[in-house]
């Protein structure tokens, strides 16, 4: 089978196991912080990278690696490193590759904590940066300066799901020399694969969907192996993000039933994106399995699913978005996504609270604007749920 293309499922049940000399079906848990060498001298090659094995845990370990070698076979990369969260792998990616004096360019619609590192931190250590609308592939262009080294985008977005057109940034990028890196959570690995349209990076929190369960935080950056090589790999060995391997060994578990999961909770979602549009107490839906969603053609092109996400707005403003988010009895308030359980946030008072009013309006995230993932619960449920709260609100 070696020479046939397997299926996403496939592969992520069987991709990059290792077993020990027990034969042990599930993967083990490699709960160990150093490794014994057979000698002074293979200690000294390990070091050298003369001898393949493991030296210490902070920069590899035998669980985490499956972890990883599972996630390229999924992806489509030649290497990996996981990270205890998915902020470690943003930050990871983007500072390894950069240095006082670069310039990034960054989509304006990121995750609040994203934003603060382009926004906040870069500046801080000598690194220019500009953020555009991503939406507008001109922008991207006009941004560019000779001292470009990194683009940064998630698509869709968090939380409005704007979707940026990748095939067309990595254009530009590979145009000005630059390095495109990707933030592919909303869409999964399963419904989207940036490294096939273009991109040279991919950051994922495995904290959502790929652990999906609410239990272990991770992260994960995939990428060729040269640039993993060159950038990452000294830069990990040394600030010391890595993940655990327990961690790794729930996220390996997650891995095998996240197809199945994600199947239902977008379907889920694409039923109650529709019920939602059809109410007249909602003033906005978005959703990327919807024909009315702003970039509909770009996700015909680069997707091959929706989005387990809906965004949306309830009439009525802060007052009436609260009063929904409290009157759900299924649905839970939490800021995670991409759990078996339906979670509602609301950004402009929880993951995007520190941007100013001016900035969360540019985004489109507005005192009525609420972030639905939707779980693995009956939609039925779920749908009854959403109808008593918006009606006892009303």
């Amino acid at each position: 089978m070696s020479k046939k293309k397997l299926g996403d499922q496939t592969r992520l049940i069987h991709a990059g196991t290792l077993r020990s000399q027990f034969g042990e079906m599930s993967e083990a848990i490699y709960l160990t912080q150093g490794y014994v060498y057979d000698s002074a001298e293979s200690a000294e090659a390990r070091f050298k990278g003369e001898e393949g094995g493991f030296i210490y845990s902070r920069f590899s370990n035998p669980t985490v690696e499956m972890f990883e070698k599972r996630m390229c076979a999924l992806e489509g990369a030649e290497d990996a490193r996981a990270t205890a969260t998915g902020m470690a792998a943003v930050t990871a990616a983007l500072l390894c590759s950069v240095k006082a004096g670069d310039h990034v360019v960054a989509a304006r619609a990121l995750f609040g904590s994203c934003r603060w590192v382009v926004e906040t931190l870069m500046p801080r250590w000598g690194i220019e940066t500009t953020l555009v609308d991503g939406t507008r592939i001109e922008e991207w262009q006009a941004a560019v300066r000779p001292n470009t080294k990194l683009f940064f985008l998630e698509s869709p977005t968090n939380p409005t799901l704007e979707v940026i057109d990748i095939a067309a940034v990595a254009k530009i990028a590979n145009a000005a020399g630059a390095r495109l890196v990707i933030d592919n959570v909303f869409a999964t690995p399963l419904q989207q694969k940036p490294l096939e349209l273009g991109a040279h990076v991919v950051v994922y929190s495995t904290t959502k969907h790929i652990d999906g369960q609410g239990r272990c935080l991770g992260g994960v950056v995939l990428s060729d192996k040269e640039w993993i090589d060159k950038h990452l790999h000294d830069f990990f060995r040394h600030t010391g993000p890595a993940m655990s391997p327990f961690n790794a060994w729930t996220m390996l578990k997650g891995l095998e039933t996240l197809p199945i999961r994600v199947r239902q909770q977008t379907e889920s979602a694409g039923r109650i994106a529709d019920w939602l549009a059809s109410r007249d107490d909602i003033a906005r839906v978005i959703y990327p399995g919807r024909p009315d969603h702003p970039q509909a053609d770009i996700i015909r092109r680069q997707m091959s699913g929706g989005s387990t996400l809906i965004c949306f707005d309830v009439k009525g403003g802060k007052k009436a978005a609260f009063a929904l988010s409290n009157g759900l009895e299924i649905i839970k308030i939490s800021n995670n996504l991409g759990d078996a359980r339906s979670l509602i946030t609301h950004p402009a008072t929880t993951t995007h609270k520190n941007l100013a009013e001016d900035a969360r309006e540019q985004l489109g995230i507005g005192p009525g604007t609420l972030r639905l993932s939707v779980g693995l619960e009956d939609v039925e449920d779920l749908i009854a749920d959403l109808d008593q709260a918006l009606t006892a609100e009303g």
